[in-house]
């Protein structure tokens, strides 16, 4: 296989993961639509730099452990698992806060010093959310140790051409997500009703927990 069929190849078989609906996918139009935009692009972009992360430790080896050691595949997958439940009974929990009514309301204007600190807050806090997510799941790793391997020619550099190919999966996933930021900004003023955000956090913390007792045990 020549590098440049690796690249379509493995552009095609990526571009299949990342249009299925997923763990990545609800977190994004979860913050996205409660109007939090640069937070859930604080979250696409954490969750890009988890896949970046996988990906370039796949090219050096690293991440064969998790395939080879039972007990670091395992010390991973719990972990991620108990965050992706604290997260969904978090969601769950501000769900119901909603209902009673008790709420933080914010000040309808705030000064420009203010506006840009929360900008920053919100994009840092969407950041580690996306890569927590990413990194606490070692099925990413895994599924980079078993599928990498097959789409870089005999004849590259294997730590570079395993980067490029996994900066494919990214600019994928970046454009997939602005689609999803796009889709829920057009129907922020109706998500952001207090009955959707209610709905939405009882259905992305559910799919949440979900994915997390998944993880737990193994399946």
């Amino acid at each position: 296989m020549g590098a440049a069929s690796a690249f379509w190849t493995f552009a095609v078989v990526v571009g299949l993961l990342t249009l299925t609906p997923g763990l990545d996918t609800a977190l994004i139009l979860r913050t996205a639509a409660r109007g939090r935009r640069r937070e859930a692009w604080g979250v696409v972009l954490g969750i890009q730099t988890g896949t970046l992360t996988w990906g370039t430790l796949s090219s050096l080896g690293v991440t064969a452990l998790l395939a080879a050691s039972h007990a670091a595949y395992d010390a991973v997958r719990l972990a991620g698992a108990a965050y992706l439940l604290w997260m969904g009974a978090l969601m769950l929990w501000n769900s119901r806060r909603r209902r009673h009514g008790v709420v933080q309301p914010r000040p309808a204007e705030e000064p420009a010093q203010e506006q840009r600190t929360d900008a920053v807050a919100g994009l840092a806090t969407g950041w580690r959310r996306g890569v927590l997510t990413n990194m606490l799941n070692p099925k990413i790793g895994v599924f980079y140790v078993a599928v990498l391997p097959q789409f870089i020619p005999a004849s590259a550099p294997h730590l570079a051409m395993g980067v490029a190919l996994t900066c494919v999966h990214v600019a994928e996933g970046l454009v997939w997500s602005s689609v999803l930021v796009a889709f829920a900004h057009v129907l922020r003023g109706w998500l952001r009703r207090p009955l959707a955000q209610r709905v939405l956090d009882r259905i992305t913390g559910t799919v949440i927990i979900g994915f997390g007792v998944k993880l737990a045990i193994g399946d």
